[in-house]
């Protein structure tokens, strides 16, 4: 007898259609599983079995084959239990064959046929509506997660016996999913820009890479307010939509960074990894690769506090990324893609002690400061689009000074900006000014005579590369935006110079 049931791998933060399949012939008594098996895979030959008897079923003795099809892609995880259970079910008479057809299925099995949770179910969700399934089954434990993706319907289980309890029913007794209207969250954050004062310039920058998408490079004194502005960022985006929101918690599903109180991701990601970690937390890594830090600030920003103090592996990993919007892991199993389309926000001291170019204070050598600021590779440092200074502002100064803009209003003209940049690349895969390349600048980026003349100007004086001058012409397009101009002006060229210019200050 043979029967056959749909499941899911992961590869990557993808599903990958699996046939789960099971023949029981007459025979030398045994169970044998093939189709390119993980060890956890393997095991589940043993999990399904004592799962089964525990459940109160009975086998004769018979020659069993189970095979996950296609043979070519590795299996991983436990996932593959429960869909393993319900083959073997069909094949043995248990269960109406038919029954299984139209239906995508993942979960483990515990020996006493409990039904456990498990990661990446929107992802499998995803996978089965692709593949014409009518009707998704996954544990209990999964359920909110599931149905917040609102496509298919959804039967959450918690064991074997109430599996077999809703095969009897019609439709598997799976109810209609219900109404999910979609409402992103951007309200409610403890900071605000509002309570920065001072450091217009930084601000400015600020908002002009949440604008645009453009990556942005804080650099100076100790105590100047970097780390405050960055980790204000978030709170001046406009919200995911909900396209968005599903592309990012199939990544966390995958992580295992979901949880019941948190089904959907609605608010972009910020990640801050300290310093010390490694090239594989950042890239992601492992035997089977996870997401890492790169890939979890997908469609949000990838903070990085005192950026000379991360390995200069770590660092290098970034200019792939950034440049591709994805990230290639290889292994021995296969190859691996990660989504890793995220603004790079970044904070430096200008030298060891923080106090350069103040003599006054600052104690380093030309030597100790060359070296620092050294550990920051002129590769990367182009891949910023804006790089802005800040100094400590005097306390005189801060006295009566009036709060400025607030996050939601800052936010609210951000979203103006956005609007302008989804009219203008309609029908393209383009998003956002930051993410132009080099001939759709020239084909979008449109420049007054005397705007065109000053960045000619400042390519020659300054040396920059092609991709500077690309970048000062981007973020251009994002300052006429914000000002809500169709051309390039000879100020907004201007404002963009500055922020490319001040690399050469330090690095020179």
């Amino acid at each position: 007898m043979y029967s056959s049931v749909l499941s899911t791998a992961i590869s990557g933060v993808e599903g990958v259609a699996v046939l789960v399949e099971a023949d029981v012939s007459n025979g030398l008594p045994m169970f044998s599983m093939v189709g390119f098996l993980s060890s956890r895979v393997r095991e589940a030959q043993d999990r399904v079995w004592t799962a089964l008897r525990n459940t109160g079923l009975s086998f004769p003795p018979k020659r069993i084959t189970v095979n996950l099809s296609p043979a070519d892609i590795r299996k991983e995880g436990t996932r593959f239990d429960l869909p393993i259970a319900a083959a073997l079910l069909g094949a043995f008479g248990y269960l109406d064959k038919e029954k299984l057809q139209g239906v995508c299925m993942a979960g483990e099995l515990g020996l006493n046929g409990e039904v456990k949770g498990i990661r990446g179910v929107l992802s499998i969700i995803d996978t089965a509506e692709k593949n014409g399934c009518s009707l998704c089954i996954v544990p209990k434990k999964n359920l909110p997660e599931a149905v917040s993706a609102g496509r298919i319907k959804i039967l959450g289980i918690s064991s074997l016996k109430e599996f077999l309890e809703h095969a009897k029913e019609d439709d598997w007794g799976a109810s209609e999913l219900p109404d999910c209207k979609w409402r992103s969250d951007q309200e409610g954050y403890q900071e605000d820009f509002s309570e920065i004062l001072g450091q217009e310039t930084a601000k400015k920058a600020a908002v002009t890479a949440a604008a645009g998408f453009h990556n942005i490079l804080f650099i100076g004194t100790k105590g100047a307010g970097k780390t405050m502005i960055a980790f204000r960022l978030p709170t001046i985006f406009p919200g995911l939509n909900r396209e968005e929101s599903m592309e990012l918690s199939r990544i966390y599903s995958v992580a295992g960074l979901l949880d019941e109180n948190r089904t959907l991701i609605k608010r972009r990601p910020f990640r801050c990894p300290h310093h010390t970690i490694t090239p594989k937390a950042l890239a992601g890594g492992g035997a089977y690769p996870l997401p890492g830090e790169i890939t979890l600030a997908h469609k949000g920003i990838l903070f990085l506090d005192e950026l000379p103090e991360f390995s200069r592996a770590s660092l290098e990993i970034l200019r792939q990324p950034l440049e591709q919007r994805k990230i290639y892991i290889s292994r021995v199993h296969g190859n691996y893609e990660f989504p890793a389309d995220f603004l790079l926000a970044a904070a430096m001291n200008p030298c060891p002690c923080g106090y350069y170019p103040d003599r006054n204070r600052c104690s380093c050598t030309h030597h100790q400061i060359a070296a620092y600021l050294g550990k920051v590779s002129g590769p990367l440092l182009d891949r910023f689009d804006i790089c802005t200074e800040m100094r400590e502002v005097p306390g005189e100064m801060l006295k009566g000074q009036k709060k400025g803009k607030s996050s939601e209003e800052l936010r609210r003209e951000i979203s103006r900006a956005h609007e302008i940049q989804k009219e203008r690349y309609k029908g393209t895969e383009i998003r956002f000014n930051g993410r132009l390349g080099g001939k759709d600048t020239e084909k979008y980026c449109t420049a007054e005579k005397a705007a065109k003349k000053l960045l000619q100007r400042a390519y020659e004086k300054l040396g920059l590369s092609v991709r500077g001058y690309h970048k000062i012409l981007k973020t251009a397009r994002t300052i006429a935006d914000l000002e809500n101009s169709d051309l390039i002006l000879e100020s907004h060229i201007s404002e963009a110079i500055c922020y490319r210019s001040l690399d050469k200050k330090y690095w020179k």
